[in-house]
């Protein structure tokens, strides 16, 4: 089976939740998967030793470019334990893309291109209205496996 075009997307985002828990604990940190209800939780991670703990909010696409879909509240919702991990689904049977993100860059990022976006016309002529859909991007990978920034390796 190639891409997840046929998954629910309920279901694209649990398999990001896990394979984000995965990765963190091959590296050799806690992970614990939120319940459904926690606010902009989806996993709290820390360290061996449990001396740095750090919360990521999980996104996850099935598409083939590192674009994922955000609310407005990710313009606000941010701090300096708090991160991002976008996960890329890339095919059955095939390691996912992940992308790890402090939460103030994507913040200030999806406020900036939101605002961008904005200020652009349709193709029509008119210009956009206002929508509480946000996206992130990371075209050049700069955040593409960045696990160092979430700074769980004990010193």
């Amino acid at each position: 089976m190639g891409k997840h075009s046929g998954l629910e997307t309920t279901l694209v985002g649990v398999a990001g939740e896990y394979f984000v828990a995965a990765e963190l604990s091959i590296r050799g940190f806690l992970a614990s998967i939120t319940l459904r209800n926690s606010r902009g939780v989806d996993i709290i991670a820390s360290s061996a030793d449990a001396s740095r703990s750090v919360s990521l909010q999980v996104k996850t696409s099935s598409g083939t470019l590192p674009k994922w879909m955000l609310s407005k509240k990710s313009e606000s919702f941010a701090s300096d334990n708090h991160f991002y991990a976008f996960v890329l689904l890339r095919g059955t049977g095939t390691r996912p893309d992940f992308h790890i993100v402090p939460s103030k860059v994507v913040a200030k990022h999806v406020a900036e291109s939101h605002r961008q976006w904005l200020a652009g016309a349709k193709a029509d002529g008119p210009l956009r209205k206002d929508s509480p859909m946000r996206n992130f991007r990371d075209s050049e990978g700069v955040y593409k496996e960045a696990w160092h920034l979430l700074s769980l390796a004990e010193t």
